[in-house]
C-alpha cells in the first residue's frame, strides 16, 4: 500500500486542486482514509486553550462554551477536518436543541491558524441537503469563497471537499454556508476563525476569549429551531448557549483581556461590561490603529460584523458581561405575555381556580414574581423548555437568561486557570444594603444659589376670617 503522503499528492495532482472546493467522491478508499482524523466534541463546557505543537507558536483563544479544531501538519501545510451534520447542543441545563453544526457541536470548533499559514481544509458533508463553506472576511482565491452556484459546485450529502488558501490577514473571522444560508444558519452551522499575528508579541494580551452571537426560534415543548423566522427569536444566546448555561469569563487581576464577538443573528447587539471600559481593537476590517480607539462601556455589533475589545481587568468582583437589549437577557415563554401591571386578578384567580386548581397570577408587579414563585413551588414548564428570567447568585435570583453572562476577576490564579473560582467574596462593608439606622446619614442640604432672591411674603386668606401672613 502506498503511504498516505503519496496518495494525498497524486490525489491533487489528478484533481487540480488550484482553483476551487473539490469533491472527493471519486477518489479511492485509501486516499479518503488519508484524510485528517475526524475530531469531535459534543461537551457544551469552555475546553482549555490549544497550544500548538506543530506549526508556527502563537498565542490561543479560549472558545466561550466551546473548544478549538485540532490539525495535523502535511509537507508545511495546516490540514484541518470538518464535518456538517446533525448535533444536540444543551442550550442551558434543562433544555437541548436538535440542531446542524460541525464536529458534534453548533457552533462548530474555532479553527486557530497563523498569520501566512498555507491552510487545506477538508469540509464533509453529512447533512440532508446541499452545503458549502464560506470563510467570512478572509482575503483568498475567489473560487476558495465558498459561495455555492457562483464560486464552488455545492457539497452534496455524502461528499467532500476541500479549500486551500493561505491566511493572509490577522485577525477574526468566522465561517458559515453559503447554500440555503436561512435554513443552514437558523439551524445553528456556524463557527470562528482566529488567523494569530506572525509575531507572538504584536498586541498580545494574558487572556483571549471568543464567541459567536446566535438565535433560535424554538418553541416551548419542542427540540428544533423554526427555520423562516424573520424576527421573533425566543432563544439568544452566545455559541448556542444561553444564561446560566453560558460558561464565566475568568481572568487574573491586572490581566490584559481581549473579547472577540461575532455577529451571526438577524439583529445587531449592544454588548455592556460593567465594571471596566474597554477599547474597541479589532473590525471585520482588520486591527484598529491606536489613535483611532476610543473607550466604550457598550459596543454596537451589527449583522455580520465582528469586534475585539481590549481591556485591563483591574477591578475584582463578578461583573455582568451581557446584550444591553432587555429581551435578549431574556429566556423563551416571554415575548407575548400581556402586560398586567397593576391589574388585580383576585376575582379572576378565585374562578379560574374552580377549573385549574395550580393556576397563579403572573405579572401583577412584574415579571420578578415568576421567578420568585417558580423557585418556591418549583413551577412546571412545558418539557425541554427553559424559565423566561433564571440563574441564582449568592444574594438570590439573577433573573436573567439568553445573551448573559460574567466576567470573574481575582487575584492568585494560575496563569492557564480557567475555572469557575465561585461567587466573590466582598469586603466587609462593600455590598449595597439595605438602610437601617445605624449609619449616619448625610444631612440634604438645599443648595444655595448666589443672589437668591429674598423670599415673597404672601396673604392667605381664610374663609369668613382675616387675613394671614406667611413667608414663601
Amino acid at each position: 500500500m502506498d503511504s498516505p503522503k503519496l496518495n494525498r499528492r497524486d490525489f491533487f495532482k489528478l484533481a487540480g486542486a488550484a482553483g476551487a472546493g473539490i469533491a472527493l467522491s471519486s477518489v479511492s478508499n485509501v486516499a479518503m482514509a488519508a484524510l485528517p482524523e475526524i475530531v469531535s466534541s459534543e461537551k457544551a463546557d469552555t475546553h482549555a486553550p490549544l497550544h500548538p505543537d506543530t506549526g508556527r507558536p502563537y498565542n490561543p483563544v479560549v472558545t466561550l462554551n466551546g473548544w478549538s479544531l485540532p490539525w495535523r501538519m502535511n509537507n508545511g501545510v495546516k490540514e484541518f477536518h470538518l464535518v456538517a451534520e446533525p448535533v444536540v447542543r444543551e442550550i442551558a441545563p434543562g433544555m437541548k436543541a436538535h440542531l446542524w453544526g460541525y464536529n458534534g457541536q453548533s457552533p462548530g470548533p474555532t479553527i486557530e491558524v497563523v498569520e501566512g499559514d498555507r491552510v487545506r481544509i477538508f469540509v464533509t458533508n453529512r447533512l440532508p441537503e446541499k452545503t458549502s463553506i464560506h470563510w467570512h472576511g478572509q482575503r483568498l482565491p475567489n473560487g476558495m469563497d465558498g459561495v455555492s452556484g457562483l464560486t464552488q459546485p455545492a457539497i452534496m450529502p455524502g461528499k467532500t471537499f476541500v479549500y486551500e488558501f493561505v491566511a493572509k490577514r490577522p485577525g477574526t473571522f468566522m465561517y458559515h454556508p453559503h447554500a440555503d444560508e436561512m435554513t443552514q444558519m437558523a439551524m445553528g452551522l456556524m463557527g470562528s476563525w482566529i488567523t494569530h499575528f506572525k509575531d507572538t508579541k504584536t498586541m498580545p494580551v494574558d487572556r483571549d476569549f471568543v464567541f459567536l452571537l446566535n438565535a433560535y426560534d424554538i418553541e416551548p415543548g419542542s427540540y428544533k429551531p423554526k427555520t423562516n423566522t424573520m424576527l421573533n427569536f425566543n432563544l439568544w444566546t452566545w455559541n448556542s448557549r444561553a444564561f446560566p448555561g453560558i460558561d464565566p469569563l475568568v481572568v487574573r487581576k491586572n490581566d490584559r483581556v481581549r473579547i472577540r464577538v461575532g455577529n451571526l443573528t438577524m439583529t445587531n447587539h449592544p454588548i455592556h461590561l460593567h465594571g471596566h471600559e474597554f477599547m474597541v481593537t479589532g473590525t471585520d476590517g482588520g486591527w484598529v490603529p491606536p489613535s483611532a480607539r476610543w473607550p466604550e462601556v457598550t459596543t454596537d455589533i451589527a449583522v455580520g460584523q465582528m469586534r475585539a475589545l481590549e481591556f485591563l481587568a483591574d477591578e475584582l468582583g463578578d461583573w455582568a458581561l451581557h446584550c444591553h437589549k432587555s429581551h435578549h437577557t431574556m429566556n423563551a415563554m416571554g415575548h407575548e405575555v400581556p402586560t398586567l401591571l397593576d391589574v388585580k386578578q383576585d376575582d379572576l384567580v378565585k374562578k379560574i381556580s374552580n377549573l385549574v386548581p395550580d393556576y397563579m397570577a403572573m405579572g401583577e408587579t412584574g415579571m420578578s414574581e415568576m421567578s420568585d414563585m417558580a423557585a418556591m413551588m418549583d413551577m412546571p414548564l412545558p418539557e425541554n423548555t427553559l424559565p423566561m428570567m433564571t440563574g441564582t447568585g449568592q444574594y438570590g435570583a439573577i433573573e436573567m437568561g439568553g445573551m448573559f453572562s460574567t466576567l470573574k476577576v481575582r487575584e492568585g490564579l494560575a496563569r492557564n486557570d480557567y475555572k469557575d473560582p465561585g461567587p466573590y467574596r466582598h469586603p466587609k462593608g462593600s455590598v449595597a444594603r439595605e438602610y437601617d439606622g445605624s449609619d449616619q446619614a448625610p444631612e440634604i442640604k438645599r443648595p444655595q444659589i448666589k443672589d437668591e432672591a429674598p423670599a415673597v411674603e404672601v396673604q392667605v386668606r381664610k374663609p369668613g376670617g382675616h387675613g394671614e401672613h406667611s413667608g414663601h
